[in-house]
């Protein structure tokens, strides 16, 4: 395929973008508390520069450091001191013929209580004294406490509404005076922007942000101008692109990233906010305005799976809002939504879906995404599985200082180190037992030091505890980790032995190097539960990989993780009446809040009833035997059969064989030597043979 109108340039304004190809902005952490860009964060970027991207937009770029901030580690353009650094990343973005926009933004009700009025504070003293914030750091679980309290400073919102449904904080209605200064801050952002050498500006109307919420009848009920019919609440940011304007020039290119459709109905919520209608009617009035292109986007935090996508969603299921919105101006339109492959954005760009494809995720995922398109290596692209381990990792580590991390590309926020990373393999033999994951991240790391690898699986198709993931219902994406490893890792010279099993000392043989062993784990079944060997007893991964089938029967699942949740799907669509019990107090407990959303919105119209709290303590012909964790009540639920989902535990036996053979480098990675996610298997890869030597 020859991607011609991907491939193809086009103009925002006065703006020429040399393909069709945007990566929207997400917030990674790699910035710095005074809001000036890292070393870190430009590296980062210009490598996808580097991979051929069109135009790039980073993570949400504050506007003034009282109310706006997200994150201590966001860029910012609050203050002229941010100007020159932002022109240093500017030309190192342009160096390599790409485009830098940047996002001005403002949380609004979605923003946090611990970031009011406390970088003011904090930036002078940490300019003085960096080490400091390492300190400051060690507070953030105080500051959690207060904040779920409401005992800090509350969020700035439009109107002093409803709570966010994720992050929800105590808000305070904005005076007149506020929003007026806040239309100035946008502003001076924009021309300060304008002064760095910054491309084009896009302001942040998406995703529950605060220019949303003031267009949103659901989070505006001002009684003033800024409130009530559709004129006035799209009075703020009327009054911010006419500032703009006013400041920087018609030519000077102006971006809008538009929620298109609130899309409460999704969660049973029709009627609330705005539907794509007056989406259109707000582009519409945004193209009057001046503004040169709409990046289209959907939903708010309360519909968060509508913006923010688990792998359960199609690839191109948002496409037919960026075409509503293309209907109805004349202006450029880009759309996000799954775009993973360049056969499908060309085809949605053919179909007149959208002139831009816009995607975070798929440039986070594989930097040179682009570049493997145009030179027609499309096979070798690592393509992003949608497991949310980026979101995940960034609303954890964002609050202890650290960046988010892709579960599949080991890259990320790395990349100086990465792409120098040491060549001293000096093709030395290494053997990598077992094709799952982690043993494939492992083998691809290798391979790029030089080393010459081996991979040796047992089973005749690869993939490990990533084959049973991807059986799941709506989860075969996840199974993408696996095919494109494997491309990749053969096509770095890498061999692979599939239906193969070798005994240690056959291994010992070859006279390896090291050998990175990455057997996986298996199911486990406690010895010490009473009955837990009965014949009704079976393991989840049976019923997900089809081997057993239970049909029309009183079911009680024991576990209520991801695997727990998926299996009970399994049980619900064969008719069984499922009862999930669980330890913890809470369903799926550490589990990230989306997948665990997604699958219950699946579970629930089927009743499935859910037991906190709650250890099994023994199974019997008919029942189990249960105890409530608080009381210690002991109690039994009927049931024709068990299902355990209790994790796996590592299998790796094979490591003291080796070593009896007189392997003495020998290391365990993934679930081998730690049961977890896809991404826990892949930086346990990445990390233990970046030390093998």
């Amino acid at each position: 395929m020859s991607y011609e109108m991907l491939l193809s340039p086009m103009k925002i304004g006065t703006m020429t973008v040399k393909n069709r190809t945007i990566m929207s902005a997400a917030e990674v952490s790699l910035g710095q508390a005074n809001g000036k860009p890292t070393e870190k964060l430009m590296a980062y970027y210009e490598e996808r520069a580097k991979g051929g991207v069109g135009l790039i937009i980073p993570g949400v770029t504050r506007v003034n450091d009282d109310w706006a901030a997200s994150t201590y580690t966001q860029l910012a353009m609050s203050h002229d001191y941010h100007i020159e650094p932002m022109r240093e990343f500017a030309d190192r973005i342009h160096k390599h013929g790409a485009k830098l926009g940047i996002q001005l933004h403002h949380p609004g009700r979605q923003g946090y209580s611990s970031s009011i009025h406390s970088l003011p504070m904090v930036i002078p003293i940490v300019d003085r004294f960096p080490k400091i914030l390492n300190s400051i750091y060690k507070c953030t679980p105080i500051l959690n406490t207060l904040e779920k309290k409401a005992l800090l400073w509350p969020v700035q919102a439009p109107y002093k509404g409803e709570l966010a449904n994720h992050g929800a904080m105590k808000i305070r209605q904005m005076s007149r005076r506020q929003v007026k200064n806040l239309i100035d801050d946008f502003v001076k952002a924009a021309v300060r922007c304008k002064k760095a050498g910054v491309d084009v500006v896009e302001l942040h109307g998406g995703h529950g942000y605060i220019i949303q919420q003031f267009m949103s009848p659901n989070t505006n009920k001002r009684t003033d101008e800024y409130g009530g019919s559709f004129d006035n609440r799209m009075r703020f940011v009327t009054e911010i692109i006419q500032g703009i304007r006013a400041e920087c020039g018609r030519d000077y290119p102006l971006m809008v990233r538009l929620t298109a459709d609130e899309l409460y109905e999704k969660i049973g919520m029709p009627g609330k906010g705005y539907d794509i209608e007056t989406g259109k009617k707000i582009a519409k009035r945004l193209e009057e305005l001046g503004v040169d292109a709409i990046n289209v986007t959907s939903a708010c935090y309360d519909v968060y799976n509508y913006w923010l996508e688990p792998t359960s969603f199609e690839p191109g299921w948002r496409k037919y809002l960026a075409k509503e919105i293309k209907s109805a101006v004349s202006i450029p339109v880009a759309g996000a939504g799954v775009i993973r492959t360049p056969e499908q954005a060309e085809q949605q760009l053919q179909d007149g879906c959208q002139d831009f494809v816009a995607s975070a995720r798929t440039f986070i995922c594989d930097p040179h995404w682009v570049k493997k398109a145009e030179e027609g290596r499309p096979e070798e692209i690592r393509r992003c599985i949608g497991c949310l381990n980026c979101i995940r990792s960034f609303m954890t580590n964002a609050w202890v200082g650290e960046a988010c991390e892709c579960a599949l590309n080991m890259s990320m926020g790395k990349e100086n180190e990465y792409f120098n990373m040491p060549k001293d393999g000096n093709g030395r033999q290494i053997v990598v037992i077992g094709a799952g994951t982690a043993g494939l991240t492992a083998a691809d790391t290798l391979l790029h030091r030089g080393f010459k690898v081996t991979v040796i699986e047992k089973e005749e198709k690869p993939g490990g505890q990533v084959i049973t993931a991807s059986t799941c219902h709506l989860k075969d994406k996840l199974y993408w980790a696996i095919e494109d490893l494997m491309v990749n890792v053969k096509k770095l010279g890498g061999e692979i032995k599939l239906g193969c099993e070798m005994t240690a000392e056959q291994i010992a043989e070859l006279k390896p190097y090291a050998v990175v062993v990455a057997t996986g784990g298996t199911p486990i079944r406690p010895k010490s539960i009473p009955g837990i060997d009965l014949d009704s007893v079976v393991l989840a991964p049976e019923i997900i990989m089809g081997e057993k089938k239970i049909e029309n029967k009183k079911v009680v699942v024991v576990g209520s993780g991801i695997t727990g949740l998926e299996v009970t799907e399994f049980l619900n669509e064969e008719g069984c009446e499922v009862t999930v019990i669980e330890m913890a107090p809470e369903v799926a407990p550490g589990a990230w809040f989306q997948l665990v959303d997604d699958e219950m919105e699946r579970i629930k119209p089927y009743g499935t009833k859910f037991m906190t709290g709650t250890k099994l303590v023994g199974i019997e012909q008919g029942k189990v035997l249960i105890e409530d964790v608080k009381s210690g009540t002991k109690s039994a639920l009927e049931a024709d059969n068990v299902v355990l989902s209790l994790g796996v535990r590592p299998i790796n036996d094979m490591v003291a064989k080796l070593k009896d053979c007189g392997i003495s480098n020998v290391v365990t990675v993934g679930d081998a030597t730690k049961s977890g996610t896809i991404a826990d298997a892949n930086h346990s890869a990445y990390d233990t043979v970046m030390k093998i030597m």
